[in-house]
């Protein structure tokens, strides 16, 4: 059973029984371009996201500008040969954006926060007045940076990809014991793979975690397509974070796993339908079905009988639609005798019985 806990982004409650939070992540998509950043922003509110994210970093905060091997990408991937500080140069995004960026936001009724990478940083986004913090995946064992975003007492919205339960379980302590109020944090199930595998995601973890830590739950999804966060709401997930971009045709060091706008209108309008389809637990007639509850079977005359005849298998059937008695009395009745005369194609009714049984 998924917990009951929410928490409060400038006064939207993201949680159970709440309508799924959806958030678009620029990343790198602007690709340097402020007017792009501009575009995808206009894109996702006509999609229909709660909320923009970005990355809030420079290459000088994340790592060192030294081309040894331990440094360079390595793997079959899309940064593969490339050096820490290289990507990291080219993928970040400006901070003098960031304030006009979070007036385009809000002037479209959206949301803007961002993941913070260093205390620098922190404190930038704390001075901009962002309502929440998003820490990211590899940052989920700094636990340094977790106590200082938590000191600020805004919501945050932890990824866990590639940890382990002991690592979610130290950063949750940590986060909880640092931060205003109990209600203060959102987990993601998260694999830090671009793009992710739809085999690699494991989304039962997502009621699981939720239950183990007393904390909703939603997914940073990194998948191609729509199936896996949509499944996600299903299981439970109450937020979506998902990249976005103008075109995965892009150079652009995210565009390749990226979602395309159109896709993500398409991603919250299924979202919002599978919402509406999770409803309540509920039993019986709907409204929608109760005109239809009469092709439901039950008990007909299908051949003439005369007063006082008998009934029988051969004149009492079960068939559509539902005027008659129920089934279930079809062995009661068998046996007992006709008070009138019928016609074939009655419904059998009480009245139509006489209170004896025939010899």
């Amino acid at each position: 059973m998924i917990n009951s806990r929410f928490i409060d982004i400038n006064g939207r409650r993201v949680g159970k029984g709440y309508p799924t939070y959806i958030i678009a992540e620029i990343s790198a998509n602007h690709n340097g371009s402020y007017e792009k950043a501009v575009r995808l922003i206009e894109h996702c509110s006509d999609a229909g996201v709660d909320a923009i994210k970005l990355q809030t970093y420079t290459p000088d905060t994340l790592t060192l500008n030294v081309d040894t091997d331990m440094f360079m990408v390595k793997g079959d991937n899309l940064w593969k040969n490339r050096s820490l500080y290289d990507l990291y140069s080219e993928a970040q995004t400006p901070w003098e954006w960031h304030s006009d960026l979070k007036r385009t936001a809000n002037d479209l009724g959206l949301e803007l926060f961002s993941s913070p990478f260093d205390p620098s940083a922190v404190d930038f986004l704390n001075e901009l007045g962002v309502p929440a913090y998003k820490i990211a995946s590899f940052e989920i064992t700094d636990t340094n940076l977790i106590e200082y975003i938590a000191s600020k007492r805004k919501p945050m919205l932890l990824s866990t990809g590639m940890a382990t339960l002991a690592q979610i379980e130290s950063a949750v302590k940590i986060a909880k014991s640092s931060a205003d109020n109990e209600n203060s944090l959102l987990l993601f199930k998260c694999v830090s793979a671009y793009p992710a595998p739809p085999e690699s995601m494991n989304l039962n973890s997502i009621p699981y975690i939720s239950n183990v830590f007393d904390v909703p739950v939603g997914l940073s999804d990194h998948t191609l397509g729509n199936e896996i966060p949509i499944a996600a709401v299903a299981l439970g997930a109450v937020a979506i974070e998902k990249h976005v971009t103008l075109s995965r045709q892009d150079d652009g060091p995210d565009s390749a796993f990226s979602t395309e706008p159109a896709e993500m209108k398409n991603l919250v309008q299924q979202i919002r339908n599978v919402e509406k389809g999770l409803g309540n637990i509920f039993f019986g007639p709907t409204k929608w079905e109760k005109e239809n509850v009469q092709f439901q079977r039950s008990l007909f005359v299908t051949k003439d009988i005369t007063s006082g005849s008998k009934f029988t298998h051969d004149n009492v059937k079960s068939i559509r639609p539902g005027y008659g008695l129920p089934p279930s009395y079809l062995g009661e009745i068998i046996g007992m005798v006709a008070s009138e005369d019928i016609k074939k194609g009655t419904p059998l009714t009480w009245e139509l019985l006489s209170n004896k049984h025939k010899n």
